[in-house]
């Protein structure tokens, strides 16, 4: 029988963190201009794994009824009394309680900008109600990852790292755009705001696109406000065909490999920039 915190890191898909974490250490690196210290490292892992686990609790809290009617998210465990409420809140409480910490061992502004991380956690589970514009916002609470991680190194902000956040947001909104199909018949019967179900299946795709285009233009923009070079180009050269890999696997009559555009294709962007620009700054 898996242990109650199994069960929840399970629910959570601690896993996942993966998505974000390349892009934190990619702002770390950057704003270092090589490799930034042990401290640094260290805390920016903790507040980035304890935003993940509160970002996702939250969410689960939140959605615990919509969850609870969507054939697909029924079996998680809030709705179906793994957990309970009052220990989800606990774990929610512990992690933003970790991610302060974080924040008041790296540096005066890191601790300014912690409430507007939060508010963005709190937000994007209750925008899917109102608006589609949803997938943007998730896309800016793993954006403000490399942002996040040039304030922890510089305690300061810049346009560079701003840039980088917009590349992550756009990105994650492009994929959560083709995640969000496996819900579309539900979002349609309950009133949910996606994409998809706004502009349908066809457009929907199209947006999708349009926002991963946009990644490719501010990953370009970047090169012009930090010392990258070739070795940054080539990066952008690969992941751009990914990408476009991950929209030729999708069609509107062919939806079935949404799990391996959303899961196997990003998990290797984000690898994929860490490596390349890892490597063109320490090279």
């Amino acid at each position: 029988m898996p242990s109650k915190l199994e069960i929840f890191f399970k629910d959570i898909k601690i896993e996942h963190t993966v998505f974000s974490m390349p892009f934190l250490y990619s702002g770390a690196i950057l704003a270092a201009k090589g490799i930034p210290s042990v401290w640094v490292l260290f805390w920016i892992t903790i507040g980035l794994i304890s935003a993940r686990t509160a970002a996702m609790s939250l969410n689960r809290l939140i959605d615990r009824e919509i969850d609870a009617k969507n054939p697909r998210t029924r079996n998680r465990a809030l709705p179906s009394g793994l957990i309970s409420e009052k220990e989800i809140k606990m774990y929610i409480a512990f992690s933003l309680t970790m991610l302060f910490i974080s924040a008041l061992m790296l540096n005066w502004l890191c601790v300014v900008l912690y409430p507007f991380a939060v508010a963005l956690f709190v937000i994007y589970p209750y925008l899917k109600r109102y608006t589609c514009l949803s997938h943007i916002v998730l896309g800016m609470t793993l954006g403000i990852a490399p942002v996040g991680a040039w304030v922890a190194v510089t305690a300061s902000l810049d346009l560079a790292p701003i840039l980088l956040g917009l590349a992550v947001t756009f990105w994650v909104a492009g994929f959560d755009v083709i995640y969000s199909y496996q819900d579309l018949e539900f979002d349609k019967q309950y009133g949910l705001k996606s994409i998809p179900k706004v502009f349908g299946i066809k457009e929907g795709l199209k947006i999708s696109a349009l926002f991963h285009a946009l990644t490719v233009f501010f990953l370009i923009s970047l090169r012009f406000f930090v010392d990258l070079q070739t070795i940054f180009l080539i990066g952008i050269g690969v992941i751009s065909i990914l990408l476009v890999y991950e929209h030729l696997i999708i069609s509107p009559t062919n939806l079935q490999k949404v799990p391996i555009a959303f899961f196997n294709v990003n998990a290797v962007v984000g690898i994929c920039f860490l490596i390349f620009i890892g490597a063109d700054i320490l090279l």
